[in-house]
């Protein structure tokens, strides 16, 4: 088992985040529409929201609460993990969202120095949560051309090949920014090979409820596996940062050091969102698994504005809210494509790049109502076609 991590006493300078230079090309093209962050489209449950506002003057919102999170959403979260994760073994933390999940356990469990393991494409945030915390020897292991699962065979010698050996892997299942998703088996030999490897697995489960064509979502336990969910893309709460971190209860002294972290970052997530949090999740999976149906046919939306990329130019979607296209072949600078597409035919994507596949672009369909989705499709694959045929052409 890995050693617990310190904070990391040098400053790495990393790229200015996507979403950031994103959030720059919207201001510059203010008619363009986004297939870019990953969002729904949906608010938070009414009724949720009408109890929580009704919270704003009680004294305990405007204080501080337990670091860990507020008592009774921790219960009510333990309870959730039981019956549909089948976590039973795992304590929970609360946190303003799963990138400040994230950086807890980067800091609780490694040190500046240490090698840890992403799978291409990974998620651009978890990269850069990394290099910020020190860790900059990030081996990044391909995917399965085909399906974009992580290469267990690859992570198999790299455990055995690196000396000492990482301290951590990471995936996203499903997928971002692919929407991939792992089979449990597959999941599950790549626990097999951390656990033998002594490495942490660390699975961030977003996307949990976003599941598509009759596939189940699983989760793993163990004492060398971390679990972060999120209250952001279920309930619509991505402004409200509400997330969460399922450790093995069972490792001594885990606890106490991810406390420490969590008193010098936020202290506690927002007392008024964790209430939000612990009233919509009273009203069960099913509120969000019925708004996930909607986002099926926004999909197909998009499968059919990538088609000008060919048969085989689109991959993932099987999760999540995203689909991962391939660009013709002469566009390693997929950025160069993405400031086209949203300067010539105002729609923004995100490039690949990003996320370590240059010539790729990841296209989120969770944000837009269907009319919208249908509107920024249009656009997109005429920008498309028009690519294929011409080129960036801007007159």
């Amino acid at each position: 088992m890995g050693s617990f991590g310190r904070l990391a006493t040098r400053v790495v300078e990393t790229q200015m985040p996507v979403m950031v230079q994103v959030q720059e090309l919207q201001r510059r093209y203010t008619n363009a529409v986004s297939l870019a962050q990953g969002v729904v489209y949906w608010l938070p449950p009414q009724q949720a929201l009408d109890r929580a506002r009704e919270l704003v003057f009680e004294p305990s919102i405007s204080r501080y609460g337990a670091d860990e999170g507020i008592p009774e959403l921790r219960e009510a979260l333990i309870k959730k993990m039981r019956l549909e994760n089948k976590l039973n073994k795992s304590s929970v933390m609360v946190t303003a969202g799963a990138n400040q999940a994230f950086v807890n356990l980067v800091l609780t469990l490694c040190d500046a120095g240490d090698s840890v393991v992403m799978f291409a494409p990974y998620y651009f945030n978890a990269y850069m949560s990394f290099q910020m915390t020190g860790i900059t020897n990030i081996l990044v292991g391909p995917g399965n051309p085909k399906t974009l699962y992580p290469d267990a065979d690859w992570l198999e010698r790299t455990l055995l090949e690196t000396n000492p050996p990482p301290k951590l892997v990471t995936v996203v299942n499903p997928g971002n920014p692919t929407g991939t998703y792992i089979p449990e088996p597959l999941l599950k030999r790549i626990s097999d090979l951390c656990r033998d490897a002594g490495a942490w697995l660390l699975v961030d489960n977003t996307y949990e409820y976003f599941m598509y064509d009759g596939l189940k979502h699983s989760c793993l336990e163990g004492n060398h596996i971390v679990n972060i969910f999120s209250f952001s893309k279920a309930y619509g709460m991505m402004g409200w940062r509400v997330g969460y971190i399922a450790y093995p209860t069972e490792v001594e002294g885990l606890a106490d050091q991810l406390l420490k972290v969590q008193d010098n970052i936020p202290i506690c997530a927002s007392i008024i969102s964790q209430r939000l949090a612990l009233y919509s999740l009273e009203l069960g999976p099913e509120w969000v698994t019925e708004r996930v149906k909607d986002l099926v046919k926004n999909r197909e939306i998009v499968l059919e504005a990538l088609s000008p990329l060919g048969e085989d130019g689109v991959r993932g979607g099987e999760g999540a809210i995203y689909l991962w296209a391939k660009l013709p072949g002469q566009y390693v600078d997929d950025f160069e494509v993405v400031k086209w597409l949203a300067r010539k035919h105002g729609v923004l994507v995100i490039p690949g790049s990003s996320c370590g596949c240059p010539g790729n672009l990841r296209i989120s369909f969770g944000g837009l109502i269907e009319s919208e989705c249908k509107a920024a499709a249009e656009r997109l694959r005429g920008g498309l076609e028009e690519l294929v045929r011409d080129g960036m052409v801007d007159n």
